[in-house]
């Protein structure tokens, strides 16, 4: 059995989709960060860096923490969305890392300064509202000539999408980006994707934009 220790962040999500969309039994552990449940002695034995999401697969005793680290985990053992084709899955594994080293670690700061603490910092606005317009077209170039970031869907889309998903965090309005906002809607009406978004929150749902 797989044990998700989780909240609804985009982190958080990024698991909990690929875990429905892979269809296998899993336990969902809240961890509830507005609480600081993530920075007991506990959790930390099972993620030492005190962050969500993580992971415990009672299988073999493996403890995981690391979003990107799980979901590259979890498509090996069940062999699904990570190509063995070696081209496509260095392709998917390098938007993969771009989610985690750029688009998610800057989109985090746009959340910081522009959706929770506005007027705190110009500059700080002014710099992440500009990384989040230049990220936001790093994928309507990617997405120009192809539905998937990685020719066909897998754990790379799973990551990105659900920090796509608080695009109004970011004050980005996606019919500026019209092959993301195709790319976001279509992943979107995927069942799995909308059950593992209500993870641990059944009453959330993904946002549309307008029009």
């Amino acid at each position: 059995m797989i044990e998700l220790y989780t909240w609804n962040t985009p982190n958080g999500r990024k698991v909990s989709i690929l875990l429905e969309e892979l269809g296998i039994d899993y336990q969902v552990m809240p961890v509830n960060i507005d609480l600081g449940e993530q920075l007991t002695d506990a959790f930390r034995h099972i993620s030492p860096n005190g962050k969500i999401p993580a992971l415990v697969d009672s299988e073999n005793g493996l403890a995981l923490m690391e979003s990107g680290a799980i979901m590259i985990y979890l498509a090996d053992k069940y062999r699904r969305f990570l190509s063995v084709e070696p081209t496509r899955r260095y392709h998917q594994l390098a938007w993969l890392m771009w989610q985690m080293a750029g688009f998610g670690p800057m989109l985090g700061q746009a959340h910081h300064f522009l959706h929770f603490h506005p007027g705190k910092s110009s500059y700080a606005e002014a710099r992440y509202r500009a990384e989040a317009i230049r990220l936001y077209g790093v994928l309507e170039r990617r997405l120009a000539d192809r539905d998937y970031v990685g020719d066909e869907y897998s754990i790379a889309d799973i990551a990105i999408w659900p920090w796509v998903a608080r695009f109004a965090f970011h004050q980005i309005d996606l019919n500026d980006f019209p092959r993301v906002r195709d790319w976001y809607l279509n992943i979107a009406a995927r069942p799995a994707v909308v059950r593992g978004y209500r993870v641990p929150d059944p009453q959330a749902a993904p946002p549309y934009p307008p029009g």
